[in-house]
């Protein structure tokens, strides 16, 4: 009977496991409007971003476009996030950017300019 039981019970956990995808996402991000820039970064919510510290992005063309290739492991359909430049966050007091993983694609391409939405 507690074997029964127990196999149930392990088959109920392994089918609420949620099925992840290995995702690529390129951000470019266009800073032409912005004076002084230093390093420009994204942060947001999964691996490798994180809230607290820039993902660092690198400079495709001085001191007007950036871009980071992320790499990452998810079972969600997008991720939330927002780009910095010298440590400060664009779009103060507005929501997040969502990006829509491109479920069609083995990369998700994103062209932003910072602080607008």
């Amino acid at each position: 009977m507690k074997s029964k039981l127990l196999l149930g019970l392990l088959l109920i956990i392994c089918s609420c496991v949620q099925k992840t995808y290995n995702r690529v996402v390129v951000v470019t991000l266009n800073v032409s409007k912005v004076k002084n820039v230093q390093w420009v970064g994204i942060r947001g919510n999964g691996k490798p971003l994180n809230w607290d510290q820039d993902y660092p992005m690198q400079e495709v063309v001085k001191d007007s476009l950036y871009k980071a290739v992320i790499t990452t492991k998810t079972g969600f359909l997008f991720a939330e996030g927002k780009c910095t430049v010298n440590g400060n966050f664009e779009l103060q007091n507005k929501p997040n950017r969502r990006i829509e993983f491109d479920n069609t694609k083995d990369t998700t391409y994103v062209n932003l300019v910072f602080d607008k939405e």
